[in-house]
């Protein structure tokens, strides 16, 4: 099976909870977009409209390789049509303030499946069909997890041991996930050097915030904690909710476990960054009516666990920590945040169509597929759940 084989075979349409106004000092677009990151069209549209990046405000990123329809602030103002190669915004509306996460609520995903026989089809209509009851785990998927080293691990769980060496070190020399090719180039190069921070610098990219890290470890050698705190707070909060999100992810797996009562290994899996994380069939009504509005702390030194909280200790044991440690104690502007997230998630509004012959693919099938999902959870996850409970490999 293949997923994204073109953008518009993955279509993703986001959901406002907000009401808007006539009039305000915010002005809310909708946004329409294909093949570019939100990132990238934040960057074009502040050229656009000569403004600050920090003033065009998206509440959600959305993937580049799809077609996608989302929501943005921008000072009241400016033309109501917004355009540039890739995206077109329109004006819908107005708030008093920009917008922020809570004030979504989901997303609708359609999706084109290719490359299928007949018999994958039928597989995957029916556990799709499955899905609104029988719901799935609500695990973080691969996207959250771009500074995973495989390997090695996270960034994050470093910074939480007050390791402000081996934080830079990461930094500067540590092959991330989602790293840019440049970036790559830089950091390979970084590895041979270290700690020669004037050689380091003549490799840095233009510009970077490596630069600025490097430029005072250049003028205070082993400053690490200092030039830790150099790096931007928008990079540091995702550093340590990766970590923070691979451990829900690992205490969720064990209560997983307990709620379908099978062993380990004989559970169905995908894999996350590093661990294999149990899947179910389905549960009996009285789990699923347990389990179904359980919502699971994300581990913080304020997160409090009641009668799991043995199976979090042993978890966080095996990690070298206790909760009261998962506080960022050597950062100055970033924190690990306080929050709780569904351990199952029920897709809604899922529908299945028939196979269909396959452009793409002479000889093999497509079909199409589609689902609502509450802000937070993983359309990708969804799928690859999908794949394997049909037995259906993804390409």
């Amino acid at each position: 099976m293949r997923l994204k084989t073109v953008p518009t075979d993955f279509v993703v349409i986001e959901q406002l909870s907000q009401a808007l106004r006539g009039a305000g000092p915010w002005a809310v677009y909708r946004l329409q977009k294909v093949n570019r990151t939100t990132v990238e069209v934040q960057t074009r549209l502040a050229r656009e409209v000569n403004l600050p990046r920090a003033k065009v405000i998206f509440p959600a990123l959305k993937d580049k390789n799809a077609a996608t329809m989302q929501h943005l602030s921008l000072p009241a103002g400016l033309s109501g049509t917004l355009s540039g190669e890739g995206f077109k915004a329109e004006r819908i509306g107005y708030l008093d303030r920009p917008l922020t996460p809570s004030d979504l609520a989901g997303n609708r995903f359609s999706m084109c499946l290719r490359d299928l026989d007949l018999l994958e089809v039928e597989r995957l209509r029916e556990v799709v069909s499955q899905l609104s009851r029988s719901g799935m785990p609500n695990y973080f998927d691969q996207q959250r997890f771009g500074s995973y080293v495989e390997g090695w691990g996270f960034i994050g769980k470093t910074i939480l041991q007050r390791d402000a060496e081996g934080a830079i070190y990461a930094y500067l020399c540590r092959p991330f996930v989602g790293d840019p090719r440049a970036v790559s180039r830089f950091k390979e190069q970084s590895r041979k050097l270290w700690p020669d921070w004037t050689a380091m610098m003549a490799e840095a990219p233009r510009p970077s915030n490596f630069r600025s890290v490097l430029t005072y470890l250049i003028d205070h050698p082993e400053g690490y904690r200092k030039a830790l705190n150099l790096i931007p707070q928008r990079l540091l909060s995702i550093y340590l909710s990766a970590y923070q999100s691979y451990l829900w992810n690992s205490i969720a797996a064990e209560l997983i476990f307990e709620m379908t009562g099978v062993a380990e290994n004989s559970n169905p899996f995908v894999e996350i960054a590093g661990e294999r994380l149990p899947l179910y069939q389905q549960l009996s009504d009285r789990t699923g009516s347990q389990w179904r509005d359980y919502r699971l702390p994300l581990p913080s030194h304020a997160a409090r666990y009641g009668r799991i909280k043995p199976l979090v200790d042993e978890l966080l044991s095996s990690e070298g920590f206790v909760l009261n440690d998962l506080k960022a104690r050597i950062l100055k502007t970033a924190y690990v945040t306080k929050n709780e997230r569904a351990i199952l998630v029920f897709p809604r509004h899922v529908s299945a169509g028939t196979a269909d012959t396959d452009e793409r693919f002479p000889g093999r099938h497509k079909v199409q597929v589609a689902f609502d999902l509450p802000r937070g959870s993983y359309a990708t996850l969804v799928i690859r759940v999908v794949a394997t409970l049909a037995d259906v490999s993804l390409a």
